[in-house]
């Protein structure tokens, strides 16, 4: 029987290779790759692993790694593209406040990766389908925030 750790890792490969929108397809790809385990011990890695679902290109919802910037998989770029294709449509600024326009679906997963960085310039952010918005430190340099962004959003113009 194989390990938990290895087990782990090939929940890990699975999600940053595929899309896997359920439990059941996930324990078929585990199957596949020799490991035996039920829905429950599943759905505690999944848990452990801080597994979340984002709605892909397509409209439909799959797992996603926590931190991963690559939330949507399209199946017909090639991994240089899909570095590039990260939803964000435009950054504007409105006193302590900036919003984040970005492509249906794809708000979520920024906002999250945005909120799990350390950095005291943001004090929150709020997530709809298409939109972000961030909270500002009073004082926040335009700047450095958009500098800060560019980190998570490789595409994002500022």
């Amino acid at each position: 029987m194989k390990k938990k750790e290895d087990r782990l890792d090939a929940i890990k490969m699975i999600i940053s290779s595929q899309e896997i929108g359920s439990q059941d397809e996930m324990l078929t790809e585990l199957k596949n790759q020799g490991f035996q385990l039920t829905q429950a011990t599943l759905s505690r890695d999944l848990k452990q692993l801080k597994v979340a679902k984002a709605a892909n290109i397509n409209g439909n919802y799959v797992y996603v790694l926590p931190n991963d910037i690559m939330y949507k998989r399209p199946t017909d770029l090639n991994p240089t593209e899909m570095l590039m294709h990260t939803g964000f449509i435009s950054l504007d600024y409105s006193g302590n406040i900036a919003v984040i326009k970005t492509k249906p679906g794809y708000a979520s997963s920024m906002a999250y990766d945005i909120d799990n960085r350390i950095y005291d310039n943001i004090l929150g952010t709020i997530a709809g389908d298409d939109t972000i918005m961030l909270i500002l430190k009073e004082g926040a340099s335009h700047y450095d925030i958009g500098e800060f962004l560019s980190q998570i959003i490789p595409n994002i113009k500022y």
